[in-house]
């Protein structure tokens, strides 16, 4: 770990933020603080947790790679 605020700590989560902004919170805008909080959840739970393809996971998504989990450690 370096100091506070060197991008090779978080880069994860800085990449993960980049993707919030550009692909979802950039096409809508929101009435009140609760309205993007539900938006930003849905976005997360709905899109990037499952649809969304990862460069880490060899371009599978989240659930792809669960299942394929999943069923190595049942074989």
């Amino acid at each position: 770990m370096s100091r506070k605020g060197c991008c090779c700590d978080n880069a994860v989560m800085e990449r993960f933020f980049w993707s919030l902004e550009h692909e979802w919170t950039k096409i809508e805008s929101f009435a009140d603080m609760e309205e993007a909080r539900l938006s930003v959840f849905q976005s997360i739970e709905t899109f990037y947790n499952s649809m969304r393809t990862h460069q880490t996971l060899d371009y599978k998504t989240p659930n792809e790679v669960g299942a394929i989990n999943q069923n190595s450690l049942a074989a």
